[in-house]
């Protein structure tokens, strides 16, 4: 059984995404409006928490590791703000780049008693421009340099950092310095990931790209790690079930590793965290069986809190030796 604190320590992440705010307004509902039918949040407090590839970045910091944090930011207080939450978590921010041209993504819940009631959200999914994508590139040849990257992640929430040209130039630049990569695709690039690691979609993106049922049973998912690598000849295809638990296939050897019984409150984040821990574990040289049953566990974890949190890792090491007893 490996010490998951002596293994993660220290290794550098480059996390190359779409970053964001998530932004919480709670309150109390006791009446609803007469202007409409619709309830009135008195409302509490507002909470601004890091987000999307932020979010993986916190991840990496909670799990032990050494994240550098390459994206883009309105040039607006949201994006002043979003700085200041990464220096507020001990992350650097002199690799975020504020643009004048549109706004921070900002992603907007309002809460009451718990339950989500509307979330709004501000930002734009226009591609980025050459210069901007020039000046991103620049910041992340000069960590693989002068840091010492262990594993990029490409974090794609489909906002317009990850063009098929930022992902093609970082991918060729990782190959040639043997740098491990991992991929949370989102639907409009999905097939643009060629020669990558580790490939990480869900079962609703996958159906997706596939444009057909996929079964979750094993020679449906076998089926469709095929179909991926067919079109993208990465080395490893993770795909996530939800509560069925996760697939994964190295060297066509394939498992199904079921979730363990969850009290859920809240889904989002879970792929953060996974992509998180896989991409550690990835980069410690773990086996296959342990990557997933880490993916598992994170996934699970960040299920059992309310809103978007990073992986707690002394509960992930409790329960990575619970489990690896059991064995």
């Amino acid at each position: 059984m490996k010490n998951l604190s002596t293994l993660f320590q220290n290794l550098n992440v480059l996390i190359v995404g779409d970053v964001m705010i998530d932004r919480y307004m709670t309150g109390k509902v006791s009446r609803i409006s007469p202007e409409a039918p619709v309830p009135v949040l008195d409302w509490q407090n507002t909470e601004n928490r890091l987000g999307g590839a932020a979010n993986v970045a916190l991840n990496i910091k909670a799990l032990g590791a050494v994240p550098h944090l390459v994206g883009i930011a309105g040039d607006d207080d949201d994006g002043l703000l979003f700085r200041a939450l990464l220096s507020s978590q001990d992350i650097e921010n002199q690799h975020i780049i504020l643009v004048g041209n549109r706004p921070t993504t900002v992603k907007t819940r309002v809460l009451a008693s718990g339950q989500q009631l509307l979330r709004l959200d501000k930002e734009s999914t226009e591609d980025n421009d050459e210069n901007t994508e020039d000046i991103l590139l620049t910041k992340m040849k000069y960590l693989i340099k002068n840091v010492g990257i262990d594993v990029i992640i490409f974090q794609d929430y489909n906002k317009g950092l990850l063009t098929p040209t930022m992902i093609e130039k970082l991918g060729k630049l990782a190959q040639k310095h043997n740098i491990p990569t991992c991929v949370d695709p989102k639907k409009k690039n999905f097939w643009a990931y060629k020669g990558v690691t580790l490939f990480k979609p869900n079962l609703k993106e996958i159906r997706e790209a596939m444009n057909e049922t996929v079964k979750t049973d094993m020679e449906g998912m076998k089926l469709a790690a095929a179909y991926i690598k067919k079109h993208l000849n990465n080395d490893i295809t993770l795909i996530t079930l939800s509560e069925k638990g996760l697939f994964i296939e190295q060297n066509d050897i394939c498992e199904i590793h079921p979730t363990m019984p969850r009290n859920i409150a809240d889904v989002c984040g879970a792929g953060d965290s996974v992509i998180s821990v896989v991409a550690l574990a990835l980069a410690a040289k773990m086996s296959m069986s342990d990557i997933a049953l880490l993916a598992n566990l994170a996934g699970g974890l960040v299920c059992e809190e309310i809103g978007v949190v990073p992986i707690r890792m002394q509960k992930l090491k409790q329960e990575y030796q619970h489990w690896c007893a059991k064995v």
